[in-house]
C-alpha cells in the first residue's frame, strides 16, 4: 500500500472491540471461537490440556449453538457490533475533521475481522506519525482490556512502527461518559422520582482475575455510582448485576443478573424495570441476544405467573405468601452505539492522548 499525503505525519485512531463472527454459520463461529477461547487472558488452563477439551468437545457443540443466536442478531449490514462500531468511527473522524483536528479514526476487532493487527498495519504504511488504541470497555479488565493491549502491542511489533503509540486504559469515571449514560437511561424513560427499578448489568470476569489484582469490580462499583448520582439516585433505587460467565468450572464475579431480575419478578409490584449495560459501548450478542431475547421475555413471563398466582389466590379466598405481582413492564436502555452523544464521550476521552498540543 502506498502512502497517502492526507495521512502522512497525522495521528491516528483504533476503535478496538472483541469481535463477532464473519458469518452466523457454525464454521465461521468455530473459527472466531477457537482464536477468541485460545487467548492467554481467556482461557481458563493450560495451553495443551484447554486446546484439546475446546477442539474436541466444546467448539462442536457451542459453534452450533452460538451460531443460532448470532442469526438472530445479524442484519442485512452484517454483524451489528461491526456495522455500528464503523458507523461510530466514522462519525468521530467527521467530528475531529469539523473541528479542524487532523485525525484518522479506524475500527478494528481482538478477535476476527477487521484485525487489530491488520488495521495498524495499513496506519503505518499510510504514514501516521502516532496511533491511540482506544478500547471500547469504560471499564478495563484483564479479559479484554488487557487483550486489547496485548494485541496492539504485538501489531506495533510486528509492524516495526517507530512513531508514538498509546493504549488508553479505560475511561470507567470520565464526566462526560457518565452524563451520557444517565441521558441514555433518562432518555428512555426511566423517571428517578418514580418507584422504577434500574439495574446496571456488566460482563462478568473470573474471581481468580480479581484475586490476581484485576481492578474491574471497583471500577464497575465507581461508574455505576457515578451514574446514579448524575440521576440523583439513592443507593435503594438501583443495583448491579453481571452477566455472560463462560463456563461453570471456575467462580464468577456476582451476583448475576438474571438471578436479580428473577427476584424482581417476584416482588417489585407495579414497579417498572430499567436494564442499562454501561460496560458495552455498542449493542452486540451479549445485549441484544441475552437481555432484550431472554432476559426481558423471561422476566414479563414470570412476572405474569406471579400475577396470575396471585389472582388465583384471590379467588380461592386465601392470603397469599406474598403480595400478587402486577405486570410492570422492563425496558432495555440501548448502548450509546453510534450516537452523536457516544461521538463527544470518545472524542472527549481520547483528547489528552492526541498529542495535538491543546
Amino acid at each position: 500500500m502506498k502512502k497517502h499525503a492526507e495521512l502522512e505525519g497525522r495521528t491516528a485512531v483504533v476503535l478496538a472491540n472483541t469481535g463477532t463472527p464473519g458469518k452466523p454459520t457454525p464454521q465461521a463461529v468455530r473459527k472466531y471461537l477457537s482464536q477468541f477461547l485460545m487467548d492467554r487472558r481467556i482461557r481458563p488452563m493450560g495451553l495443551v490440556p484447554w486446546s484439546l477439551i475446546l477442539h474436541l468437545c466444546i467448539l462442536p457443540k457451542r459453534g452450533k449453538a452460538s451460531a443460532q443466536k448470532y442469526r438472530s442478531i445479524w442484519t442485512p449490514e452484517g454483524s451489528p457490533l461491526v456495522a455500528t462500531q464503523e458507523k461510530l468511527a466514522r462519525g468521530l473522524e467527521a467530528h475531529f475533521a469539523a473541528q479542524g483536528t487532523p485525525v484518522t479514526v479506524r475500527s478494528a476487532m481482538s478477535y476476527g475481522q477487521p484485525s487489530l493487527e491488520a488495521a495498524i498495519k495499513q496506519l503505518k504504511k499510510a504514514g501516521a506519525a502516532r496511533i491511540v488504541v482506544l478500547p471500547l470497555y469504560p471499564q478495563a479488565a484483564f479479559s479484554t482490556t488487557g487483550s486489547v493491549t496485548d494485541k496492539a502491542e504485538r501489531a506495533f511489533r510486528k509492524s516495526h512502527f517507530k512513531g508514538e503509540t498509546v493504549v488508553v486504559s479505560d475511561y470507567h469515571n470520565h464526566p462526560v461518559y457518565l452524563k451520557a449514560m444517565a441521558a441514555a437511561i433518562r432518555n428512555a424513560g426511566y423517571n428517578p422520582a418514580s418507584d422504577d427499578r434500574l439495574l446496571f448489568s456488566f460482563h462478568s470476569v473470573p474471581l481468580n482475575d480479581l484475586e490476581a489484582g484485576d481492578n474491574y469490580e471497583l471500577q464497575v462499583g465507581a461508574s455505576s455510582l457515578g451514574i446514579a448520582n448524575e440521576l440523583g439516585l439513592d443507593r435503594r433505587q438501583w443495583t448491579i448485576g453481571y452477566q455472560c460467565q463462560f463456563d461453570k468450572g471456575r467462580q464468577w464475579l456476582k451476583p448475576f443478573s438474571r438471578d436479580t431480575l428473577k427476584a424482581w419478578a417476584e416482588n417489585a409490584g407495579d414497579a417498572r424495570v430499567f436494564i442499562a449495560c454501561p460496560n458495552f459501548a455498542i449493542d452486540c450478542l451479549e445485549t441484544i441476544y441475552d437481555i432484550q431475547q431472554q432476559f426481558v421475555p423471561e422476566y414479563t413471563a414470570r412476572k405474569r405467573d406471579w400475577e396470575l398466582y396471585g389472582e388465583a389466590h384471590d379467588h380461592d379466598g386465601e392470603q397469599p405468601a406474598y403480595a400478587p405481582a402486577a405486570t410492570g413492564e422492563i425496558v432495555y436502555v440501548p448502548c450509546l452505539n453510534a450516537t452523536k452523544a457516544h461521538v463527544k464521550v470518545l472524542a472527549s476521552v481520547l483528547e489528552p492522548h492526541l498529542g495535538l498540543g491543546r
